[in-house]
């Protein structure tokens, strides 16, 4: 049975990366992509409170990256976020999103993962984004 789960959330994974490639190609697609993640996000900001200020981030570094304005970081980390992202506006997914209180775990499990993968990446997406700023003003 183990085996089964596993190669089940490997195929679930290869389904979203292959999206995300696509999706990372289109900035139309992802600006789309970026609207709905921020819809539904906004929707169960109570069930993504632990995280909130971290998934803001994310959305502006992708759209960011998208909008050709940085490019500090990979496109295999950029489609790795956009998978996560479009796992998350997916409503067919483990835990399907029409289970009343439960239906957001496992879209917060994701997000929270992906988030601590690239902390890195939205740290250094932070100072750029800081650094602009100040050179605004």
């Amino acid at each position: 049975m183990p085996d089964m789960e596993t190669k089940d959330y490997r195929e679930g994974y290869k389904k979203f990366t292959s999206r995300a490639k696509r999706y990372a190609e289109d900035p139309e697609k992802t600006r789309g992509l970026l609207s709905k993640a921020t819809a539904k996000a906004n929707q169960n900001k109570s069930s993504l409170s632990d995280i909130w200020e971290k998934f803001q981030l994310l959305i502006d570094m992708v759209k960011s990256w998208s909008n050709g304005d940085y490019r500090h970081i990979s496109k295999k980390s950029i489609i790795f976020v956009l998978a996560s992202i479009l796992y998350f506006v997916s409503p067919i997914d483990i835990v399907p999103d029409f289970l009343f209180g439960i239906g957001m775990i496992d879209d917060a499990a994701v997000l929270g993962f992906a988030l601590n993968q690239i902390t890195g990446e939205l740290e250094k997406f932070k100072a750029w984004k800081q650094s602009r700023t100040i050179e605004v003003k």
